[in-house]
């Protein structure tokens, strides 16, 4: 082998050892985040009764293990995960209890792993407003399914909330909350908001207007079906 050769070889050993030593492995892909948020994919049957704030918890709690059960996707998503109703109320002592100190700090995820806000201040734009990407692409239920808005049959995106649009019980003595979410009938109402941002004279996700009544036909007559937000803290 000629000089010329050798030192060809030589340089392309050279070339190739550190070729395969600079070569880097592409990082590996990411599960999504898991489920944080969902708008129940149904209510509890009874109104606006939803068994009081308890009761309204416990539904998510449940909806959530079932959804976990079953899609063997999420069989790895933690358990016991403490959910919370998104809804205002009065306390025992007759101070108010805000939706918005009820979720944690976030961030909330949907059931896809998109982000719906960040923190508290970006779920309700307190410092820029429509931070959140609460809205009828996003705002999923437990199910991985949207849920039907304006156009669609039927349209249930009346979603309770007895809130104002900082997350806030109303102040004042005009009923908002059903009777703490323990009301049926057809007087009283419930602030609710909508899901797709569409209707009710505003885009508010979580203050568009109050319903016509606690019963189940009176939330459905105003375009609902009793829904409401979860979150995880």
């Amino acid at each position: 082998m000629s000089t010329l050769t050798r030192t060809l070889a030589a340089v392309a050993a050279a070339a190739l050892v550190h070729t395969d030593a600079g070569a880097q492995t592409p990082p590996a892909a990411q599960p999504p985040a898991p489920m944080t948020f969902f708008i129940t994919s149904v209510g509890k049957g009874d109104g606006a009764n939803l068994g009081g704030l308890a009761g309204a918890d416990a539904h998510c709690a449940a909806l959530a293990d079932a959804a976990r059960v079953a899609d063997a996707a999420r069989a790895a998503l933690p358990a016991g995960r403490t959910w919370r109703a998104y809804l205002s109320a009065t306390g025992a002592d007759g101070r108010p209890i805000h939706a918005r100190d009820r979720i944690g700090a976030g961030p909330w995820h949907n059931a896809r792993g998109a982000m719906i806000a960040a923190t508290v201040a970006d779920l309700h734009g307190d410092i820029v407003r429509d931070r959140s990407q609460m809205n009828k692409t996003n705002a999923l239920s437990e199910k991985n399914q949207p849920v039907n808005g304006v156009g669609d049959s039927p349209n249930v995106h009346d979603i309770l909330t007895g809130s104002d649009s900082f997350g806030r019980a109303a102040p004042g003595t005009f009923d908002t909350t059903c009777s703490n979410w323990t009301s049926n009938i057809a007087t009283g109402s419930a602030m609710v908001g909508h899901h797709d941002r569409t209707g009710g004279g505003n885009s508010s996700w979580n203050s568009a207007h109050p319903s016509r009544g606690c019963g189940q036909a009176n939330l459905v007559a105003t375009g609902g079906a009793g829904l409401f937000y979860c979150f995880a803290g």
